[in-house]
């Protein structure tokens, strides 16, 4: 009888030790939804796109048309997989080389020569991550007066679908 009542014991302390040590899945409703700084309106992104086609569009088809195409990419369209999951690397790149990852920085490019018929000489936007050297909690001097913006030399992301419509698309 003894024995039993041990066993009895160890069933309810093991699921009290499942219940409060094992992950629990966050119900939809507890995460706190933020509006990020810097979120515009759908108005005020089709004024900013009527901008770029009113002084830019003209000299940046020009330069597409001399490469036999009619006109640049004006957009480059990464999936959401794709996004969250550079993400992830460039964090875990960026602490292996020694640097505390804050943020991303879009970068406009052009593809080479060498880069295929389809993208020669085109226009591409990559990705790269932002932040600082990470410091010893000793160190009393910080060097870096960009304010910990500058890039990380971890491996940009690239190879987005570009897109040759205006906002919204």
């Amino acid at each position: 009888m003894k024995n039993l009542s041990y066993i009895i014991l160890g069933v309810i302390l093991g699921a009290l030790a499942t219940y409060f040590f094992c992950p629990r899945q966050i119900e939809e409703s507890s995460i706190k939804i933020v509006k990020p700084k810097g979120v515009i309106s759908t108005e005020n992104a089709k004024e900013l796109n009527a901008n770029w086609t009113l002084h830019r569009k003209a000299a940046v088809d020009s330069a597409a048309q001399q490469q036999g195409r009619k006109e640049d990419d004006r957009s480059v369209w990464w999936s959401l997989s794709d996004i969250e999951n550079y993400l992830v690397y460039a964090k875990n790149q960026s602490d292996s080389l020694g640097y505390n990852m804050t943020g991303i920085r879009v970068y406009l490019g052009v593809y080479g020569k060498n880069a295929g018929q389809t993208k020669k000489d085109l226009s591409t936007m990559f990705i790269v991550p932002t932040g600082s050297p990470n410091k010893s909690k000793a160190s009393s001097i910080n060097l870096n007066f960009r304010g910990g913006k500058g890039d990380i030399p971890a491996p940009p992301l690239n190879d987005g679908a570009g897109g040759d419509g205006g906002y919204p698309q």
